[in-house]
């Protein structure tokens, strides 16, 4: 919590009333304008505690109308109402005046954002734009001046368009990032650099027109709106220009590119009529204005979106306060308002996160409101201090926030509540005392006989007498950090520190060298006073002895153990002065994520960082184990705030902590949630070892001391705090300091200190995992609270062998059992959590689950524990596979506490609704009725019906059945009822085959035959409906219905006509269905060759495959042949197996082998047939294909060869086939391509196939100059000749030394024309070495040689070298046209450059080629 302390300016006596108030955007320096009727005005300029700067004094004869601070310079602009205009420079006082330009009142001043451009304007519409240069000093006169001919209103000048922000690229570069460190590389391209400020402005007049100026001081209206124009803003975010009139009208306007303005939004702004409106404007554009009434109103631009605050009384505002002013401090994210009582109102914004994700819900709290008298009428936030100037009417106040001071001691705690009120509590003896002192206090120190205040210039101490404070002793120092130690105070000057009496009497001086710097820290615990100093050293002393204080330990420099040292932020020391704790800032002035502790004896210096969770060194002793992971990771991500040592425990330190992402936020570190407070054990031996971790608990502000068994807090409490005590009596104040027992104390608060002492070492000794030790310290205690105290201790440190024991002594077998059965678990944490459970530490056992991520004992725990809302929640985000049974079990619990309609919900989610709904509601006859019309649910139809029909109500319980669509309980009520006749529509209608089984029962039952064979047949029921045919007669029927069944029932109905004999035509007929779906194929073979019966047996043959037996297929195969169908015939002989004969078929018959039926033929099985006959089965297909295929050559039908060549996979036919696709163009199609270099694979000859290689190679060379592709043919061609097996010429290995040779020259003359982009000179020296070998042409065409330097020549603009190769080439190719190898946008260049010389060689050139064609044509 804070509190703000006002400072009233020094205001000479010659100076009026304030008028105007401003900051400096950066220096603490305000300035007053002050004006009086008569006499002018003056204006002056204060600093932060309201000096007055006499160097820096103004005054007129006439009223100052404008001030505004330069934006980086110490320079005020000062506008006249006789238009004059100074330029007052601070702290010099030098005075600048303006080129008389203004012959009006000045209405307007504006700085551009870096100060080098200057806008005034006065009331009769002239606008000047002046130059300053970098020291905020006037460059000449004006550089334009535009008359208006109206009252100028506002100015605002537009920001500069964004560009590259060089100084965070260069941090990035620094810091690794490679796309930035080539933005200032010179590969990549130059930065976009917007320009250092936006010089274009705008400019409103009375009329209601907004002028733009543009950067070369060039005007043109932009817009115009009724009325005159109060206020402009510019939304930067939307590139948008915002007007208010002085009717409140809000218009915004989108600005183009091209300098146009286009309205979007147009709104009318409540105020109250007749009042002077202030109006604030925020980067987070929020409009906020305050009219003189009960509230301000706020509109958010951005959300489109708007609110009102107001005051609260319950805080000390009064009814019917109004609110006249209000001002705004980015840097706090503060809200403040003056009011007409002299009180200013302050909110905090409060940014959360919103419902949807990434929104934001801003939200304002109000604070303690400060009191300054008078009347507010104005309100400034200024300076980089974030100081705040008020108007009270009578005088300026500067008020400055200061932290609350607050500090505890020997069981006294002293809390600040306004700056000259503090709160005293005496816990040993309960007594509450309330000080006010007649100091502003920045400092509070408290004993237990003593209160110390001080306010940075005056030290006051107070006794502490029973219930009464008395003023013991007050003097003067400067001193800004006091300690108190017995009698003694010790207070800070520069290199020493002072040991004074209570009256100020200088008793020691412990001073410091140069080297050692000034004391600014100071802290005592039990006889031991640490000193901290600027340059980061730290000294303790011993105060033991009465009289004088002795150096406890030589002086340690902080710097030269701790990198990025920037200060000390806080020293604390333990009772014993062996351990110092050190709160640092880095060099960058952050807050450092760790605390450091200093070993006097050792001289050492460790850490822990709570960034990482981790000391420097401690828990090295212990096993890394699942407990401490879990206690890193509630630990990481925080930083320190605050550190005690407990004043007679020597080993125990606290901490309080907060989270790194609110650690940078402006919001107060008292407001912050997320504040954990963790206690440490700190020893030589065993290093640092966490002790405990729990977050401050709700309504407490900070962490005030640690004295076993409690914390002690500071707590939250917002009281109007009266200025004056009541009348007769001190002021009373509420209790301001709470304490909590440490969680080894929980229950053992008012304990003796013996038991206090075993705690504390079962405690330490539990830590470092040392159980005899722990054992030890508490053998000897019976008290059973005690006992379960440990127990808690062991869910915090996860010691279950421990907890058995506690347990045990406790006598809780209920809980022993429970962590017994828990053990089944597989996770530690899961054990834990139950124990946790049993002893009723619900909050852990809660976080337990959710660390080990077993959401469905969670789940079960939130069920058990009755928070039914989070144990859905959990089952519908984690537990999905129980989320219907939790719904089921919350549905049960509601019915069993009577809310039986929110039960029906969690029943219906859970989709149990169709049995358990109607049972709960069974009773409720007509809920239950409701509900079931309301569900329209089958089910839940035929249960009504069936509850109906079971009360004799067949009507309702028809019309239900028929909701429902249960057709079979239609018809059985139906016949039941005896409407025979509805019932059969209704089978008819429905087709159902339930309802028509039971409807043909019923008919059965009548004797009506007819009926019940069609119902029987409706519900599919073919083997009753043969029955009754069969026992009935119905021969026509019997033979359609045994279609329609199964193979047995076919087989039986076959049976049933040949027993009788008659309908034989029908049987042969049928019998492929009947014999067939019954497995008798032979049978009725029989039947059919023995009735003659040709169409059957066709339709038999088409089923037979392998599997039939050989001689019915070769029996069939002899019909089809009598029948002269010779390829079905062929079918079944290679069913049959009898190859031969099926191949004599197909030659004798001059039948087509398919691919299918010589896979079919050429078997092997060798139980089908020997190897012999294999093989001469195969020579004969063979035989007959390589005639086929021979003449199929002679017709060109490519598709046949290559279908015959993939059939008879043979050596010979692959290699004729691929001979005969090189005869056609394989060049322009790729299929041809691959095949022939497949058939030549197949084929197994790997010289013909590298032979295709380099045709393929010289077609590429020739036709397209592609040498890659070409190098690439003759390597895969190189390849197949290695695989060649060489006869005894040796002419093998000749053919592979010309080919590799050949790879060579090619490879040299791709890696030069490769080069050539790197290396041009490289790449000609290698092609010129090339033109010497005297085999190069016909791997590597001399032209293409020649082409290539001839190309090289005339890019270098080297025309006479590139025309001397043109001509070798000439010379070398006589009888070639010479310009096929070189590009003719290089021919043309030769051809411009040599002029007459290309000119010849054309002419030679013409006159071969017409020579050339003559010969073609001679010889055609």
């Amino acid at each position: 919590m804070a509190v703000y302390f006002d400072h009233r300016i020094e205001a000479p006596e010659s100076t009026d009333v304030p008028s105007q108030l401003t900051w400096h955007a950066a220096f603490p320096v305000l300035a007053v304008a002050s004006s009086r009727a008569a006499a002018g005005g003056t204006v002056d300029l204060y600093l932060q505690q309201g000096e007055h700067v006499e160097s820096c004094h103004l005054e007129r004869p006439h009223q100052p109308t404008v001030l505004h601070w330069h934006p980086t310079k110490p320079v005020l602009a000062v506008g006249w109402e006789n238009g004059e205009v100074v330029l007052l420079t601070h702290p010099s006082g030098d005075q600048t005046v303006l080129p008389s330009t203004h012959a009006a009142c000045i209405a307007l001043l504006e700085w551009s954002s870096s100060g080098s451009r200057l806008v005034t304007g006065d009331q009769f519409g002239a606008l000047a734009v002046w130059k300053v240069d970098a020291r905020g000093r006037l460059q000449g006169n004006y550089l334009v001046k535009h008359e208006y001919n109206n009252p100028l209103t506002c100015c605002i000048f537009r920001p500069a368009s964004p560009g590259d922000d060089v100084a965070m690229l260069a941090r990035a570069s620094v810091s690794g990032d490679e796309s930035a460190l080539d933005m200032f590389s010179w590969k990549g391209a130059p930065l976009k650099m917007g320009p250092q400020e936006g010089l274009a402005f705008y400019v409103s007049t009375a009329d209601g027109k907004v002028h733009s100026v543009d950067e070369h001081c060039k005007t043109s209206t932009l817009l115009s709106v009724d009325g005159e124009i109060k206020n402009l803003f510019y939304l930067e975010k939307r590139e948008a220009l915002a007007v208010i009139t002085e009717t409140m009208m809000l218009s915004q306007y989108s600005l183009g590119p091209e300098g146009g303005a286009q309205e979007f939004l147009k709104v009318k702004l409540s105020s109250k009529s007749g009042q002077n409106v202030d109006i604030v404007w925020t980067d987070n554009s929020l409009l906020i204005t305050a009219a003189g009434e009960q509230v301000i109103r706020l509109w958010d631009l951005e959300r489109d979106d708007n609110y009102v605050l107001a005051l609260d009384e319950t805080l000390g505002f009064e009814r019917g306060e109004m609110i006249n002013c209000v001002s705004y401090c980015a840097g706090k994210q503060l809200l403040t308002a003056g009011t007409n009582l002299g009180r200013i109102a302050m909110w905090r914004m409060v940014v959360q996160p919103g419902s949807r994700g990434g929104d934001t819900k801003t939200q304002w709290k109000l604070q303690t409101p400060t009191e300054i008298g008078g009347n507010v009428t104005c309100l400034q936030w200024g300076s980089s201090l974030n100081l705040l100037a008020a108007n009270n009417s009578n005088t300026a106040l500067i008020l400055w926030e200061h932290v609350m001071s607050a500090h505890f001691s020997q069981q006294v705690a002293a809390v600040q509540l306004t700056p000259t009120h503090l709160s005293v509590t005496q816990f040993a003896t309960g007594v509450h005392l309330a000080l006010q002192s007649d100091i502003h206090i920045k400092g509070v120190c408290v004993t237990k006989d003593s209160v110390t205040v001080w306010s940075g210039k005056q030290v006051t101490v107070y006794e502490l007498s029973g219930t009464a404070l008395r003023n013991t002793g007050s003097f003067p120092c400067d001193s800004h950090v006091v300690a108190v130690h017995g009698e003694n105070l010790y207070t800070v000057e520069p290199n020493r520190v002072q040991i004074r009496t209570p009256q100020g009497t200088v008793k020691q001086l412990l001073t410091f060298s140069k080297a050692e710097g000034n004391p600014i820290l100071l802290s005592v615990c039990q006889s031991y006073l640490v000193v901290g100093t600027d340059t980061a050293h730290i000294r303790v002393f011993d105060l033991s002895r009465r009289y004088n204080a002795k150096a406890h330990c030589n002086a340690k420099n902080l710097a030269e153990q701790i990198a990025n040292l920037g200060g000390l932020r806080s020293v604390k020391c333990n009772a014993n002065g062996s351990q110092i704790s050190i709160l640092i800032s880095q060099v960058n002035g952050r807050p450092d994520h760790k605390v450091y502790f200093y070993d006097v004896e050792m001289d050492t210096v460790t850490h822990f960082d709570f960034f990482i969770g981790r000391p420097s060194s401690g828990i090295a002793q212990l096993e890394e184990s699942e407990r401490q992971q879990f206690q890193v990771t509630e630990l990481s991500g925080r930083c320190p705030v605050s550190h005690f040592w407990d004043e007679c425990e020597p080993r125990l330190f606290v901490c309080e902590t907060m989270s790194v992402g609110s650690e940078s936020s402006s919001t107060s570190f008292f407001d912050m949630v997320d504040v954990s407070v963790v206690t440490l054990f700190c020893t030589q031996e065993h290093g640092l070892l966490l002790q405990d971790c729990y977050p401050k608990p709700a309504g407490l502000q900070a962490l005030l001391a640690l004295d076993v068994p409690y914390y002690y807090f500071s707590c939250k409490v917002w009281i109007e705090i009266t200025t004056q005590p009541p009348r007769g009596g001190p002021a009373q104040f509420p209790h301001m300091v709470s304490r909590r027992p440490l969680r080894d104390f929980v229950g053992l608060e008012n304990c003796e200190k013996s038991t206090r002492d075993a705690m504390l070492n079962f405690s330490f000794y539990l830590t470092i995992g040392d159980m005899d030790e722990a054992f030890k310290a508490i053998k000897l205690i019976k008290s059973k609270a005690v006992w379960e105290n440990m127990a808690r201790m062991c869910v915090k440190t996860r010691r279950l062998d421990v907890a058995r024991v506690c347990l045990g002594n406790m006598g809780n077998a209920r809980a022993a059992k429970a962590l017994k059965e828990a053990e089944a678990e597989p996770e530690p944490e899961a054990q834990v959590a139950m124990l946790a459970i049993q002893l009723g530490m619900l909050e852990d056992a809660e976080k337990l689950y959710k660390s080990c991520q077993r959401y469905d004992l969670l789940n079960i725990f939130y069920q058990a524990s009755g928070q039914w809302q989070k144990a859905l929640e959990t089952a519908e985000v984690y537990d999905r596979i129980h989320l219907r049974t939790t719904s089921y079990s919350y549905a049960k619990y509601l019915e069993s506490m009577g809310d039986k309609t929110l039960a029906i919900t969690y029943y219906e989610n859970s989709d149990t609704h169709k049995v358990e709904v109607p049972r709960m509601l069974q009773d409720d006859t007509l809920s239950l009725e409701v509900y079931v019309s309301k569900m329209k649910d089958k089910n839940i139809y035929k249960w009504w019906a069936q509850y109906l029909e079971s009360q004799s109500d067949m009507d309702s319980a028809l019309r239900f059945y028929e909701c429902a669509q249960d057709y079979l309980s239609l018809v059985r009520v139906h016949c039941y009822m005896g409407n025979i006749q509805k019932a059969s529509e209704i089978a008819n209608d429905t087709g159902d085959r339930a309802a028509s089984y039971h409807l043909a029962r019923h008919y059965e039952g009548h004797d009506d035959i007819k009926q019940a064979v069609h119902f029987y047949t409706r519900a599919q029921a073919y083997n009753n409906a043969i029955r009754l045919c069969k026992e009935n007669g119905l021969d026509d029927q019997l033979m359609n219905l045994a279609l329609l069944s199964n193979p047995e029932d076919m087989m039986e109905a076959a049976c049933y006509y040949e027993e009788k004999g008659t309908h034989m035509d029908r049987a042969v007929i049928h019998s492929k269905s009947f014999h067939k779906g019954a497995g008798y194929v032979s049978k009725a073979l029989e039947l059919a060759f023995a009735t003659q019966q040709f169409s059957a047996l066709q339709m038999i043959a088409e089923d037979l495959n392998e599997n039939s037996d050989p001689a019915l297929l070769a029996r069939c195969s002899d019909f089809f042949i009598t029948h002269s169908q010779y390829e079905k015939a062929v079918e079944l002989l290679v069913a049959a197996k009898k190859y031969h004969q099926a191949l004599e078929l197909c030659v004798a018959q001059n039948l087509t082998i398919t691919e299918e039926l010589a896979e079919r033929m050429t078997v092997t099985d060798s139980k089908d047939l020997s190897e012999e006959a294999r093989k001469e089965l195969l020579e004969r297909i063979a035989d007959c294909c390589i005639n086929t295929i021979c003449t199929i050559y002679l017709t060109g039908d490519t598709e046949k060869i290559v279908f015959f060549a993939n059939v008879c996979r043979q050596k010979e036919l692959f290699i004729m086939a691929a001979n005969y696709l090189q005869s056609l163009d394989w060049r322009k199609n790729p299929e041809i391509l691959k095949t022939i270099i497949g058939f030549y694979t197949k084929g197994r000859a790997p010289d013909l196939l590298a032979g295709f290689y380099e045709a393929c190679a010289q077609v590429e060379i020739d036709d397209y100059q592609n040498y890659e592709k070409a190098l690439d043919a003759l390597t895969e061609a190189a390849k197949c000749l290695s695989k060649t097996k060489d006869s005894s010429t040796g002419q093998q290995e000749v053919r592979l030394a010309k080919l590799q040779h050949k790879i060579t020259l090619i490879k040299k003359f791709v890696h030069a024309r490769r080069l050539y982009v790197e290396d041009a000179g490289e790449a000609v020296r290698l092609c010129e070495g090339l033109l010497e070998e005297p085999d190069l042409d016909p791997a590597v065409r001399i032209g293409d040689a020649f082409g290539f330097l001839v190309e090289h020549h005339c890019q270098q603009g080297n025309f006479q070298m590139a025309y001397r190769k043109l001509e070798e080439l000439q010379k070398l190719l006589p009888m070639q046209n010479i310009r096929y190898y070189i590009s003719q946008s290089s021919l043309e260049a030769l051809k411009k450059e040599m002029g007459e010389l290309m000119d010849r060689g054309d002419n030679r050139h013409s006159v071969k080629d017409d020579d050339e064609v003559e010969e073609d044509l001679n010889v055609s």
